[in-house]
């Protein structure tokens, strides 16, 4: 019996999502110049926590959490929000959007280790020849040089991206275990609540010497953007499209992220691209596109 296509809106689906992620990863470098860090994800969960406050109850049906459910909602915030974000935002200002995007490109290979290590998911030669490219991509950016003017990119904001990364996977497997307990909008929810409780303490801090008057109105709807976009209209658009599209097919979408950080990091901040670049960015791709698309037979 042959399976009817996905519809064409659920492959768009998938591509908005992962293009929306590229792009506040590649804008993030705009906020983190006019907001401490701390303070910014605090708000950014904040913003998220009012957009999705009709996210968080139970519905009629839904089985109630279980204390297993709830430890892991909390490592799922802990790893995938709170420092996922805190990692993310340093990382960015102390590099570029074009690196963070680079970067990124290896959270697909990232997800397959994690999964050997907890899972007990068994590694293919694509996705170890995936894993290698991932560090050919990065080695070659850190040795790119920055363009006329450019500050050069801290080793540091390589580690931290780099910690983004295994961050995010850690998301990834843990959700595993929880989606099928936990309804997708709901856990997007609770999560961002968890992570707007872990920073609102370091958030206030900040806040009590930042002068919130001197924000430019374009920056705080930037803001907004990077709020509702960051914890719930990606996953919305993620989750609609894999109703229809198979998990293992929907994973070459993530192409779309570093594509667009990448893009926004040249067009929107004027960001140098080099041959170098170019090198670090395909070898990126490539392992993307190694640890993601659908095997022969098993799609």
């Amino acid at each position: 019996m042959t399976l009817p296509a996905p519809p064409a809106w659920a492959y768009a689906s998938l591509a908005a999502s992962m293009a929306l992620v590229g792009s506040y990863v590649g804008l993030s470098k705009l906020l983190v110049a006019v907001f401490p860090v701390l303070l910014l994800a605090w708000l950014r969960f904040g913003i998220a926590a009012v957009a999705m406050a009709h996210w968080v109850r139970r519905r009629p049906g839904e089985p109630p959490l279980t204390r297993h459910d709830r430890v892991l909602l909390f490592w799922e915030s802990f790893l995938g929000n709170f420092l996922f974000s805190i990692c993310m935002l340093y990382g960015v200002a102390l590099t570029s959007a074009v690196a963070a995007g680079v970067t990124m490109a290896a959270i697909p290979a990232a997800v397959a280790l994690l999964s050997w290590l907890f899972l007990g998911e068994r590694i293919t030669r694509r996705v170890a020849g995936a894993i290698a490219c991932a560090a050919l991509g990065i080695g070659l950016l850190a040795l790119a040089r920055p363009g006329e003017g450019a500050a050069a990119a801290s080793p540091w904001g390589y580690a931290l991206l780099l910690g983004a990364v295994v961050c995010e996977a850690s998301y990834v497997v843990i959700g595993k275990r929880l989606s099928g307990h936990v309804p997708a909008r709901r856990i997007s929810a609770l999560i961002n609540l968890w992570g707007l409780a872990l920073v609102t303490p370091f958030g206030l801090w900040q806040a009590l010497s930042f002068d919130f008057a001197a924000v430019a109105v374009p920056t705080w709807g930037l803001l907004v953007f990077y709020a509702v976009a960051a914890s719930m209209v990606t996953v919305w658009l993620w989750m609609k499209g894999l109703q229809h599209v198979p998990s293992s097919r929907a994973g070459v979408f993530t192409v779309m992220l570093p594509v667009s950080a990448a893009l926004v990091g040249i067009g929107v901040l004027g960001e140098p691209f080099g041959a170098l670049h170019l090198a670090a960015f395909a070898l990126a791709l490539a392992g993307l596109l190694l640890a993601t698309w659908p095997e022969r037979g098993k799609a």
